[in-house]
This record gives C-alpha cells, sequence and structure tokens, in this order.
C-alpha cells in the first residue's frame, strides 16, 4: 500500500495516521504470522521505541485493526484483523505454535468452532491454539 492509502486505511478505522502508526501498519500488512512486540521493533529497526510500539499496538488492538494472540510464549503476538470494519469471535482463525522454532502459523481457513456460553456472558474473543512441532521442525 501507498502512504496516502495506509493514511485513509487508518482513518477509516478511526486512527490519526501519525508517523509512528503509518510506520507500523505497513510492518504488519507485510509479516505472513502473528508477530511479537520484540519481532515489530526488530521490523523496524529499533527506530521507535518498545513503549510507543506498544501504545500503536494497544490501539490498533481497540480499534479492531490487529487480533491479539496468547500462544503460551508469555509473549503477546499481535496480527492484521480479515477487512471488515465488524468482528465478532466467529471471525476467528486457529493458530498453531511450534514449541521447538517458537513461532505461530495462523490457520485461516480453519475457523475456531463456535462454543455456547451461559446466558448472560458475551464473548469479545476466543483464543483457539494447537501446539506441537511444525513441518520444518518436525523434520
Amino acid at each position: 500500500m501507498t502512504h496516502n492509502e495506509l493514511e485513509d486505511f487508518l482513518s477509516e478505522k478511526g486512527v490519526k495516521p501519525t508517523a509512528n502508526r503509518i510506520l507500523v501498519v505497513r510492518e504488519l500488512m507485510q509479516v505472513s504470522h502473528p508477530v511479537s512486540l520484540a519481532d515489530v521493533e526488530t521490523l523496524l529497526h529499533f527506530s521507535m521505541d518498545k513503549a510507543s510500539i506498544f501504545r500503536v499496538l494497544e490501539l490498533f488492538a481497540e480499534k479492531d485493526i490487529v487480533h491479539v494472540i496468547e500462544d503460551g510464549s508469555r509473549s503477546l503476538k499481535y496480527e492484521m484483523c480479515p477487512g471488515s470494519s465488524h468482528h465478532s469471535p466467529d471471525d476467528q482463525h486457529v493458530h498453531f505454535y511450534c514449541e521447538q522454532c517458537k513461532q505461530t502459523f495462523c490457520f485461516e481457513t480453519m475457523k475456531v468452532p463456535l462454543v455456547e456460553i451461559p446466558e448472560g456472558f458475551r464473548a469479545h474473543a476466543i483464543n483457539y491454539m494447537i501446539k506441537g512441532v511444525c513441518p520444518k521442525c518436525a523434520r
């Protein structure tokens, strides 16, 4: 995406397109798997401090720009949300965490199974994580 398209994307999501936010969203759109805060810092070649990156990621999560994934590695992972403007738990897909290389993979075509919860409860997120060894590490 061009700089102007990134600005428009953020504006449509209700986010003021600052330089830092544009840098972070550009990197997130280029990765093929969920990334941690440290990964984003590395992708940005340490041009932003961790606290600034964290604030951007938190804002993006609040505005449904990214999903936050807890893969059990004690490090949250972030991935771009699908293109729709409203997200519900049934939009979520399954993730796989490789216990050897520590990478989290998206199984985008595998939807998280719907689970009925007791009346009065409202879910806003579901985390469905499979753990094991990826094909590369299994060789």
